[in-house]
């Protein structure tokens, strides 16, 4: 395929750059096309133990089970060379079903209709225009934010993606400060644009989502963060966070805190929130072991709001719960492992546990959830990049369904330039 399909091959259509005069050569020649294969399984088993009334069980789903295959085409160009840059970036999703079936579907692979039954495949596609001056680089379009305040989720078969503006500085040494604007987003299993809107949130109603704020690098072991977001009418929300390693013996030990808080915007469409987030962690990584330990505890009104779909930057935000609760008090243990130093480069394995509790959800509530998973990631040969991960996740709540979750991915990341 890259024998014939290169970055030379595309230099004539350059003519066709709607910026006349420009030399837009080095658009295609720094350019990146990359297509990513990735084939999910996905099996869940509901458990009934709590949460659900004898009769609502007796007609709720026993289990979710689909298996599904998707494609990631990833295109990155260069800039065009002077003192202003243009550039342009593109992304293609296509997720295909292999199996599934009415009284099986909801796994979040796949589309769902409304007789119950999973689209047989759905894609979409996405561009945006991007501005580099210095080292700021302005982008508008299809976006994939990552920030404390807003991160995509990319947890399935393909990633959720927000349309709208983002700006990203680097011209301050150690300093990297990101601002943006969305009005829109698809959920990773669809393909309609819709208002943003806060999760758990069914109305009728969206609003824009605004987030600042910046990551700086305070000498070799210290990061501090800060960010601001707001999505109109829901709430608004300011995170601060710091990182500092510290060389312990043969190893090191890293502290990470983080701090939200949040309030209800506007007309609170997602009722009142006013609410605090603080959770602790500290890390212990050597000769490829990795001990973690943390605490989490949040107060006020109501739990912490994010973006419908989206990932929380939670160390609670693991295989299927959050533990974000009103209220909730969260501990959490961990273990990891690169079985490199063993001479087996690319396999890791990582388990933790969770338990949460004296969160409010018209009573008090506990949860828990072990979670186990196991990679390898083929690190030469034909095959180079070839990566499959097996998960398996045990949910536990006195106020929601549990659910024994198994999960098997194979990803493909194929460089066409």
């Amino acid at each position: 395929m890259t024998r014939f399909l290169t970055r030379r091959a595309f230099l004539p259509f350059l003519g066709m750059l709607p910026i006349a005069g420009v030399d837009a050569s080095d658009f295609i020649e720094d350019s990146k096309l990359k297509l990513q294969l990735r084939n999910v399984y996905f099996n869940e088993n509901f458990r009934d133990e709590h949460g659900l009334s004898a009769r609502s069980a007796s007609t709720a789903k026993s289990e979710r089970t689909e298996w599904a295959q998707g494609f990631l085409l990833d295109f990155q160009s260069g800039f065009t060379p002077g003192f202003v840059g243009f550039g342009a970036d593109a992304l293609g999703l296509l997720g295909v079903k292999l199996d599934s079936g009415r009284g099986r579907s909801g796994t979040g692979l796949l589309p769902v209709h409304d007789d119950g039954r999973a689209a047989d495949e759905f894609a979409s596609a996405g561009a945006a225009a991007k501005v580099k001056l210095a080292k700021t680089t302005l982008k508008y379009g299809t976006l994939l934010p990552k920030t404390p305040v807003l991160i995509y989720n990319d947890a399935r078969l393909l990633p959720q993606t927000y349309q709208g503006g983002q700006i990203i500085s680097t011209d301050i040494d150690n300093l990297t400060l990101t601002a943006g604007h969305l009005d829109r987003f698809k959920l990773r299993d669809s393909t309609d644009s819709v208002s943003i809107v806060a999760d758990g949130y069914t109305g009728d109603k969206g609003g824009d989502f605004t987030y600042a704020g910046g990551d700086y690098k305070l000498g070799k072991h210290t990061r501090l963060s800060y960010f601001h977001g707001e999505l109109e009418n829901f709430y608004r929300q300011d995170f601060a966070g710091i990182q500092h390693d510290f060389p312990l013996g043969p190893g090191m030990l890293t502290g990470d805190l983080r701090y939200f808080n949040s309030h209800d915007d506007g007309r609170a469409y997602a009722s009142t929130i006013d609410n605090d987030m603080l959770s602790a962690q500290l890390s212990y990584a050597v000769a490829g072991h990795n001990f973690s330990g943390g605490y989490q505890k949040l107060s006020g009104t109501a739990g912490l709001p994010y973006i419908s779909g989206a990932t929380v930057y939670s160390f609670s935000n693991v295989g299927i719960g959050k533990f974000i609760e009103e209220d909730e008090k969260t501990w959490m243990l961990s273990y990891g492992y690169d079985f490199a130093p063993l001479g087996v480069p690319g396999l890791t394995f990582m388990t933790r546990y969770l338990k949460g509790n004296d969160g409010k959800s018209d009573t008090q509530i506990k949860e828990s959830e072990r979670d186990t998973e196991l990679a390898y990631v083929i690190q030469s040969g034909a095959f180079k990049g070839l990566g499959v991960k097996v998960r398996n996740y045990v949910y536990r709540a006195d106020f929601a369904r549990g659910r024994d979750s198994n999960r098997i991915y194979f990803t493909y990341d194929i460089a066409i330039w």
